[in-house]
C-alpha cells in the first residue's frame, strides 16, 4: 500500500520504492502537513498518515481544521479541540449533530482515537497506513494517544481593523546626509 493523499502533487516525489523524500520547497495544504514536513520538508508515508488522521476527525466532526474557531475555545484548530475534549472523557461532543440518529458511539470513539494517534507530534509514534486498516477492521485495542501537534492555545480572534484609516496609517521621515569633503 502506498496511499498519497496528503496533496496529490507530492506523489511525484517518490520514485519507485522510497518511503521516505527530503523536499527544499514545501508545497501542500496547511492544517494537512505534518509537523516534519511543514518544518524540514521530511516527507514520509507517516506524512500521509497524519493528513489521514485531520481527514479522519473532519469527518466525524464535520468541522474543517484550516478554518476551524470557536470563540469560546483556547485552541484555533480542531486538533486541539479534539485533544481536550479526549482529556476531558468528552470526545463523543465533537460527533457531527446530524450523526445524531444513526451512529454507533464505540465506532465514533474509535475513529476519534484512530484520528488521535494518526496525528501525533512525531512521525514515529504513528501508526503505519497497513496499520490503520487493521485497526479499522477490528477490535483489538489501541494504544494511547499522545499530544498531538499543532495543539497549542490562542484565540482565534481577528484583529480589529480600525475604521478610520488615520488610525491606519504612520507617518515616517528620513535625512539624508551626504558627507562633503572640505
Amino acid at each position: 500500500m502506498n496511499p498519497k493523499i496528503s496533496d496529490f502533487g507530492m506523489a511525484r516525489i517518490f520514485s519507485g520504492k522510497q518511503t521516505l523524500a527530503n523536499t527544499n520547497r514545501v508545497v501542500g495544504t496547511y492544517g494537512y502537513m505534518s509537523p516534519e514536513y511543514a518544518m524540514e520538508g521530511i516527507f514520509s508515508e507517516k506524512s500521509d498518515v497524519f493528513s489521514f488522521g485531520v481527514l479522519l476527525l473532519e469527518i466525524v466532526s464535520s468541522k474543517k481544521n484550516n478554518s476551524f474557531c470557536l470563540p469560546e475555545e483556547s485552541y484555533n484548530n480542531l486538533l486541539g479541540f479534539v485533544w481536550r475534549l479526549w482529556n476531558e472523557n468528552k470526545a463523543l461532543e465533537l460527533m457531527d449533530p446530524t450523526l445524531v440518529e444513526s451512529y454507533n458511539s464505540q465506532e465514533l470513539m474509535r475513529c476519534i482515537h484512530m484520528g488521535l494517534l494518526c496525528v501525533q507530534d512525531h512521525a514515529l509514534d504513528r501508526p503505519t497506513m497497513s496499520t490503520i486498516v487493521s485497526m479499522l477492521c477490528s477490535d483489538a485495542t489501541l494504544p494511547i494517544p499522545k499530544q498531538p501537534a499543532y495543539t497549542l492555545e490562542r484565540s482565534c480572534e481577528q484583529p480589529e481593523i480600525p475604521s478610520n484609516i488615520n488610525d491606519a496609517i504612520s507617518i515616517n521621515s528620513i535625512t539624508i546626509t551626504t558627507p562633503q569633503g572640505r
